[in-house]
């Protein structure tokens, strides 16, 4: 279950065709970080410090049965906080703790089946544990044990039955209970749709403590679903996410920043909340800190910080970070100049979503440039990239159907794809479509219409359009 979504416009470059051009556009809408299952110490215990004299205390404790004490001693092992870290021995006091009676001990321990750590993975024990509590009147629990129930791990997926536990998390008191069932209101999964609930829950959250449900508020108010839009409370709710801990919110906050919505436009301010999204673990926000390197946008120009922070996301499984990436390669910024990088990090990009690393990647393979020369390649790689929304991609394997190459030519297909890059705002495939009108080439030749596509074309900023519409005049 998905916070919510928030578009991060930035940006960036596209190579097209068989010349490098550089393109401003905003890339791709990321999301907010999933928070769908109680993650480790989540209910106060893995994120503590501890020390030596913590854990001998502990341990004594925990020894003359405080099931407690033994949660706390399974935190510094999990964390290594006065130890040396030991998921083993951390899961082993976690049982002492759950058999002791301590609910999150259970819950706990319920994680570490569900990833694997300090003992076998195994969901079906996870929900065992989840349900033990929940039955016993753990809010917790039961959230967790909702989310089991939504992924379908260790029971079979109940979409209605994830709901009404998260129903019964919420109403007792637990708000990332109250969070999940307003996902799942803002989603209409075993429940109704209705965006006002999903607010209003996100609100008792919120309200709760519960940073990611702040930041949704803030995407609700920033959209105005369910609520009235309102861009001066989408920054408050960003800020008291980001001030709770919330990466995501940090994030959103660093958009509104930039963008001057709700806030005074501040790019300097939008680069120091995208750098502390990412120390807090959005890689989403490390790709935002890359493009500020990279333009110099509110901080210095740094080809190297870029790298840095691109690469940074690409590990942690940003396709847009691999895109960024991949273009430092492509052009040998803040690195020697790799063509073969460059198309393995663009593949990588596309593989993981980034429509424009498929379309980036297909600008390789027409060039022949760290990969074999393959237009065929080409033209599928663009169609991936026109499938999925992406209007350069279009545009880009129009030309190819118009040139006949790595694609039987086809004016009239060529057409079809211009006309849906040029609605999806990219001037050139209107430019483009007008020329094909004009011309009679896979349209019928209509001199109104191709003086309409120009006047778009050169509206939306393509000058060659713009002297086309002259020239007509």
């Amino acid at each position: 279950m998905s916070a919510r979504h928030s578009l991060v416009p930035r940006t960036e470059r596209l190579l097209l065709m068989a010349v490098a051009v550089s393109v401003l556009r905003p890339a791709p809408s990321q999301a907010l970080s999933p928070t769908t299952r109680v993650e480790f110490g989540y209910l106060g215990g893995a994120g503590e410090s501890g020390t030596a004299n913590d854990a001998a205390s502990s341990r004594k404790a925990c020894d003359s049965g405080d099931a407690v004490a033994c949660r706390h001693l399974a935190e510094m092992y999990y964390t290594g906080h006065g130890m040396a870290r030991d998921a083993a021995q951390a899961s082993a006091f976690y049982r002492k703790a759950c058999d002791g009676g301590d609910a999150k001990g259970c819950i706990n321990l319920g994680v570490m089946y569900e990833k694997g750590e300090g003992v076998a993975k195994d969901a079906a024990q996870a929900v065992a544990l989840y349900r033990k509590v929940c039955d016993a009147g753990s809010a917790a629990g039961c959230a967790s044990l909702g989310v089991m129930y939504y992924q379908g791990e260790g029971v079979p997926k109940d979409v209605a039955r994830a709901a009404a536990l998260q129903k019964k998390a919420c109403d007792a008191g637990d708000p990332p209970g109250c969070r999940n069932l307003g996902v799942l209101y803002e989603k209409g999964e075993g429940v109704a749709k209705d965006a006002a609930q999903t607010a209003a829950l996100y609100k008792k959250a919120c309200d709760g403590g519960d940073a990611a449900a702040c930041s949704g508020l803030g995407f609700m108010y920033e959209r105005g679903e369910g609520v009235a839009t309102d861009a001066v409370q989408a920054v408050a709710f960003y800020t008291k996410a980001c001030d709770a801990g919330s990466a995501t919110g940090c994030r959103n906050l660093g958009f509104m920043s930039r963008t001057g919505a709700g806030v005074a436009k501040d790019a300097a301010r939008a680069a120091t909340f995208y750098k502390e999204a990412c120390d807090g673990g959005d890689v989403a926000g490390c790709t935002d800190v890359g493009v500020m390197y990279e333009t110099g946008e509110g901080v210095p120009k740094d080809a190297a910080q870029a790298m840095a922070y691109y690469r940074k996301a690409c590990d942690g499984g940003n396709a847009t970070g691999c895109r960024g990436l991949g273009f430092m390669y492509a052009r040998g910024e803040g690195v020697a100049k790799d063509a073969a990088q460059a198309a393995a990090l663009f593949n990588k990009a596309c593989d993981g979503g980034s429509t424009q690393g498929c379309a980036s990647l297909a600008v390789l393979y027409l060039r022949g440039e760290g990969v074999a020369k393959d237009a065929a390649r080409a033209a599928v790689l663009y169609k991936k990239a026109c499938d999925g929304g992406d209007a350069f991609g279009c545009r880009n394997l129009g030309v190819l159907y118009e040139r006949g190459e790595g694609v039987a030519k086809d004016a009239a297909r060529a057409a079809v794809l211009y006309k849906k890059a040029c609605d999806g705002g990219y001037a050139k495939g209107c430019t483009d479509l007008g020329v094909l009108y004009e011309k009679g080439l896979g349209v019928t030749r209509d001199l109104a219409q191709a003086a309409a596509f120009y006047g778009r074309a050169c509206q939306g900023g393509d000058t060659k359009a713009c002297m086309l519409q002259s020239m007509k005049q």
